[in-house]
């Protein structure tokens, strides 16, 4: 959706706000829609028969806990810091979008509507939505673009296998950018039927702090986990950021604690001109897109620019608005990685731990290789392997040369 299309609504009680980052940025159409999604989530938060069938599905359907895996062999390849990994990448689907995806379907069954649509970029988030859909019988169209079903056909197919239509978005730069335009339109015709299960922490409030809570589960996990394991608490969490919905997730249960560093990385692509990455801080500013204040790949004329990235998943000019008040206060770092790293950071990992992370989860491998040889052997890192890499086989054959 184009800046120049939207109107600007106030929040309750300052609810949809990170500092100035956030708010809701639509059409007067989508606003009762919000309002409504709003008051069913509140309820939901204190409806302690939702939050038991959410941890059962949790539990029994996407395999949580995911289990944090000592990463011995990669910790003594560097030879610095102890390496922990949180395994996101072994849950139903592949991936931690499913958090989200069940929280967000058992709303829709609240507010009584059939309709689910989603975009969708590596993929992952749209297997996700297909999945729960197929699960409680309701109607799923996903929007993706064009572009990113050419690399992901793989997903394509599995989204259609569990009962999906995938409309392909053939306008912009035909990936997530413009399948989220296609599905706020959607939105916006169909409202009254229809949920718009956002797959990140982006768009109009409550989305970036309802999907983030969803994730919640991913911190509170690793935090008892490596109590257990370590004793103490990490040094530095490490987690790639497209949106910004695994990264938050880990995160958030660790923000208080100040001695925690927290890291995001975004995709530094093929180079650092405008187009040829997605790294929002580095060469973002802030604006509106697509419902919500934050960080915004633009040009001097504040037109949104394109984004490059190997990975379709972190293909995105915008990020999350906690995201944004988190780097303007310091609390959170974010770097970038370059396709070239990610790829050589996917191959590390798969050949000294016999795990293939997605793309989008080796950038913050890529991270960790950069980082832990110059910490020492008593700190401990976490990195969020947020999806495994069977999607990405495509572009790993047409971009690596093994011997």
């Amino acid at each position: 959706m184009a800046t120049a299309t939207i109107t600007k609504s106030p929040t309750k009680k300052s609810g949809g706000r990170f500092g100035v980052y956030g708010g809701r940025y639509v059409p007067e159409t989508l606003m009762a829609a919000l309002d409504e999604l709003e008051q069913h989530y509140e309820k939901a938060k204190r409806d302690r028969s939702f939050q038991r069938r959410l941890d059962e599905l949790l539990r029994t359907y996407a395999g949580r806990p995911t289990p944090l895996f000592f990463a011995q062999r990669l910790t003594k390849k560097l030879g610095g810091a102890t390496i922990y990994l949180k395994r996101e990448d072994l849950l139903h689907t592949g991936a931690h979008k499913i958090n989200n995806c069940l929280g967000q379907v058992l709303l829709v069954e609240r507010m009584g509507k059939h309709r689910v649509i989603a975009e969708t970029g590596a993929g992952q988030h749209g297997v996700a939505t297909a999945t729960v859909c197929a699960l409680m019988g309701f109607e799923c169209v996903v929007y993706m673009g064009t572009e990113d079903m050419r690399r992901q056909e793989l997903n394509v197919f599995r989204m259609r296998l569990l009962g999906a239509e995938v409309r392909g978005v053939d306008s912009g730069s035909r990936t997530l950018k413009d399948a989220i335009n296609e599905a706020m339109r959607d939105w916006v015709t169909n409202v009254r039927t229809t949920h718009y299960l956002l797959g990140s922490v982006l768009g109009a409030h409550p989305y970036p702090t309802m999907v983030r809570d969803f994730h919640k589960v991913t911190g509170r996990e690793a935090r008892a986990q490596i109590l257990r394991a370590e004793g103490k608490l990490p040094k530095v969490i490490i987690a790639c950021v497209g949106g910004g919905s695994n990264s938050i997730g880990i995160f958030h249960e660790f923000i208080k604690d100040k001695k925690v560093q927290l890291v995001g990385v975004e995709a530094g692509g093929r180079g650092e001109r405008l187009g040829d990455h997605a790294a929002r801080f580095s060469g973002g500013s802030p604006g509106v897109l697509q419902g919500t204040y934050s960080y915004v790949l633009q040009d001097e004329a504040g037109q949104i620019s394109a984004t490059h990235s190997v990975s379709a998943g972190l293909d995105y000019p915008s990020i999350g608005p906690e995201h944004a008040w988190l780097k303007d206060t310091g609390r959170a770092e974010y770097v970038s990685a370059s396709d070239k790293e990610a790829l050589q950071a996917c191959t590390a990992l798969a050949r000294t731990e016999g795990i293939i992370p997605a793309l989008e989860s080796a950038h913050a491998v890529a991270e960790v290789i950069k980082r832990a040889p110059k910490m020492k052997k008593s700190d401990v890192v976490i990195v969020n392997v947020s999806g495994r890499g069977d999607k990405d086989m495509g572009i790993l054959r047409e971009n690596l040369k093994l011997d």
